[in-house]
Formats: C-alpha cells, structure tokens, sequence
C-alpha cells in the first residue's frame, strides 16, 4: 500500500500509528477550515473593511485576488508535492498563508489589503491541493469516504458558520480579527503536521530539477486569463480593448505553457494528465461542477431576497441546506460505488443534479422559502454522490508520485469552472434583465433598486427569469458532465493495488 504512514508491526505500534494519523487528520481539518473559512467571513464584514479603509470601487478584489491566487498556484503545488513529499509543501502554504492573513489584519489602505489576500491565496493554493492529496495517502481505497465526509463537513460549516463568526467579528470586536483568528488555527494545524506527519522515504530518485519556468508560465497564463474572466463584463465591457487585450495575451501564454512544458525534463502540467481517459473525463467532469455550482451560491440569495422577500438570514439558510444534504451523501456514496462503481455511482449524481436544476425554473411566481430550499436540499444530495466518488476514484488510479498533480488538476478545473460560471452567468442574468426591462440595468442596480422600494412588480419578475434562464444554463452544464463521463470516462476506473 502506498501511503505516507510507515509500516508498524504490533499491537503498541498499530495504536501509535492510529493516534499518529488521527492526529493528521485533525491537522488537516484545521488546514481546510482555513481556507474553507476565509471567503465566507470576508464577505460579512465588507461594510466596515470599506468604512475603515475606502476603495469600494475595487473591493471585489479581496475575493477575486485571493481566487485567482489559489487556481494559478494549485498545479505547481501539486508538481512540488509529487518532487518533494506532501509535507514540506503544506508547512510552507501554512506558513504564507498565515503571514497573509497577519499583513491583512495590518492592512492601512484597500490597495495593501488586496495585495496581502493575494498573499493569502498563494498560501490557500497549497492548504486545498496537499489536504486533498494526503487525505488519499493516509487511507487505502476502502478507507478514504472517511476523510472525504470529514472534509466535506469542514466545508458544510464553514459555509453555514463563515458569515455568521464575521458578522459577529466586525460587530463587536474589529474587521482585523477576522484574519487574525486564523493564527492559531492555523499554528495548531503546523504543530500537529510537523510533530506528527511522518513520510517515508522514497525509493525512486526524486527529479533534481523544478520546472520553474513551467510553473512561471502556468502562473502567468493562469492569472491573465482568469483576470479576464473576472473583470470582463464587469469592470470593462467584454469586447472592450482590456478585455480583448487581456484574452489575446492569455491566448499568447498558452502556447508558451504548450512549448516550455513539451521541453522539460519534469512539467508542471504533465501530458499525462490529459491522454489518460479517467483523469481527462473526472477533470472536464468537476471543471462543470465549478460551473453550475455558481448558479445556486450567487444568484439564489438574490432571487430569496428580491422575489420571495426574504431577509439576508432567512435567505442565507435558504442557500446553506444544500451544505447540509452534501456531506452525508458523500459519506453514504461508498455503498453504491462499492456496488456499480465510480462512473456509474457519478452519473446517477449528475443526472439528479441536471432534473433538480432544471426543476427550478418550473417553481411558482412568487411561491414559498421551503420550494427552493426543497430542491437544494435535494441538489446537495445529489452532488455529494457525484463529486466523492470521482476524487475517490481518480486517486485511485495513480501512485504516489502522480497523487498530488493528479489531485491539483481536478482541484484546478473545479476552481476553473467556478470563475467560468461566474462571468457566463452573470452575462445571462444581465441579458435577460436587459431584455426583459427595455435594455436598461444589470442585477446589481435592479437589486439596489428593489432594496430602496424603488422598483415595481415588472422588477421582481426580470430578476425571477434572470435566476432561471442562469439555473437553465446549470442544467446544461449538468447535462454535460453527463455526457463527458459517459463518453469519455471508462465504466470501470483501473484502480490500482493499495
């Protein structure tokens, strides 16, 4: 079995190495509650961060700074933890991330404080990626739904408790604890992984040489072309000269990955990882989760709020039942992937996800909280069996050596998809508000707009089918992953031995 627990013989020693390994595991919740936790706080707390320091015209750089940080740096961490063992990547993300969160606690203008979440992100980029992959190192196949659920609890409450602990932060105390309270979660979790992650020396020779011009490339790449994404339709019109300057560069930078990676010795960005059927199919799979996981967390508090008159609470438990049905159906999934394996286990997910998505459009104007929060329910479980057992699997089917660049690439598609999802749909909310309000407002001022009691009944109705026609869009997307496992990805993935 590979693994990153040493071999014990005895009694004694079998429970040294339970308590060993149960102490990782708690590291890496730790770890993952970090950057699980980070985005949801942040949010609550943008008022006063903008009270004390200024700068709203850019504030939605604290959120797309530290994203892009995190997607751009997942591969390279995944390389590096491959190269020289899961551990010494993980302390040293650790050990970014927590200097980041300590300069944005110090933070003087919005400027600097945009900068240090940056900093953060390229901490959080080893956090996500290594927590991933050794959560595979440390159990056999039959073993990881375990640390999987785990982890997924972690995100269930982090997304449920973040906006709450920084509402709470920035009301009673300073916006500048939300990132200091990291800190000693943060140094609990470096304790318990240096004291007790232990992995075993490798018998193959480890590259001498980092690919670091594959990982500057990935990394400028990266950034353009996300950045773009980002702010196009936003901070410029999309066939505006930004946004076609910045398309045109990322394009550049494409075919510079293409060609310093075809030459190296040891590429960030393996060939591997695309030839290979599993690997290529769960990748494009997860890139359309990224996707159409955009349409429930961004647009369905605004549909709550304005159409079904929620407050913000109210609204926001409405998003946070889907955290609640994910995590048990991805600890319940291994019953049914042990039976009709991973493909078949994700495509009964993806086809639920796809009909329950679709559903939402069908829900009756105005209607009722418990309709939407009915279907996110239920989408929640639906997604739980469709992501678990296709990282489950995909893990399964590498080594070692190929675990953490395997683990990145799924991680780095999802993330992918996300930001994707993001600028797609917010143009098809804001052309349906266009078409539907005479080609005047976007959903933001429509919002304001409902929030002043400023808008009229025709109002409610153009953001209801701005939501729908975007819901419509994650249905397709659905429809696609479903597709892609079902074309590409072999019925049965070849696990290998633990």
């Amino acid at each position: 079995m590979e693994s990153t627990t040493p071999a014990i013989r005895g009694g004694a020693g079998r429970r040294q190495d339970t308590r060993r390994r149960g102490a990782v595991v708690a590291a890496l919740m730790l770890a993952m509650a970090l950057a699980a936790l980070d985005s949801t706080v942040v949010s609550t707390a943008v008022p006063q961060i903008v009270g004390d320091l200024g700068g709203f015209s850019v504030f939605s750089w604290l959120f797309s700074g530290y994203l892009l940080a995190v997607t751009v740096t997942l591969p390279v961490y995944g390389k590096l933890s491959d190269t020289f063992g899961r551990k010494p990547v993980l302390v040293v993300g650790a050990a970014v991330f927590l200097l980041g969160s300590l300069l944005c606690a110090a933070a003087w203008n919005m400027g600097a404080l945009i900068a240090f979440r940056i900093v953060q992100g390229l901490g959080g980029g080893a956090l996500q990626g290594t927590v991933q992959t050794l959560a595979a190192d440390l159990y056999p196949l039959a073993e990881r739904p375990k640390i999987q659920s785990r982890l997924s609890t972690v995100w269930a409450v982090s997304a449920v408790a973040g906006p709450g602990l920084g509402g709470v932060l920035a009301a009673y105390a300073d916006w500048r604890w939300i990132f200091l309270v990291n800190l000693p979660i943060g140094a609990a979790a470096l304790w318990l992984i240096v004291r007790h992650l232990h992995e075993p020396e490798r018998a193959e020779a480890r590259p001498a040489r980092v690919d670091w011009a594959g990982a500057l490339a990935v990394f400028a790449c990266g950034g353009v072309l996300l950045t773009a994404l980002v702010q196009g339709g936003v901070a410029w019109p999309w066939l505006s000269a930004p946004s076609l300057a910045l398309a045109g560069t990322g394009l550049a930078l494409v075919a510079v990955v293409v060609w310093v990676e075809r030459r190296a010795a040891a590429p960030i960005i393996p060939g591997w990882v695309w030839r290979r059927r599993t690997i290529a199919a769960v990748n494009l799979a997860l890139g359309a989760l990224g996707l159409l996981m955009v349409a429930p967390s961004v647009f369905l508090p605004t549909y709550a709020q304005s159409v079904l008159g929620l407050a913000p609470v109210a609204a926001g438990f409405v998003l946070s039942v889907w955290t609640l049905s994910w995590p048990v159906s991805a600890a319940l999934s291994q019953h049914v992937y042990r039976r009709i394996g991973f493909r078949d286990t994700a495509l009964l997910g993806i086809g639920l996800a796809a009909l329950i998505l679709f559903a939402f459009p069908f829900l009756p104007y105005p209607g009722s909280w418990w309709q939407p929060a009915l279907l996110m329910l239920l989408l929640g479980g639906a997604l739980g069996l469709f992501q678990l057992p296709l990282i489950v699997g995909v893990q399964s089917t590498v080594g070692w050596s190929e675990r953490g660049t395997t683990t990145a690439s799924v991680l780095f598609c999802r993330q992918t998809g996300q930001t994707l999802g993001a600028s797609l749909f917010g143009a098809v909310a804001n052309g349906v508000l266009a078409a539907r309000l005479g080609g005047a407002g976007d959903l933001d001022s429509v919002t304001r707009a409902l929030d002043d009691g400023t808008a009229a009944e025709a109002t409610r109705r153009a953001i209801a089918g701005a939501v729908h026609a975007v819901y419509l869009g994650a249905a397709v997307a659905a429809a696609l992953a479903f597709v892609v496992l079902l074309v590409v990805a072999p019925r049965r993935f070849p696990v290998l031995e633990d």
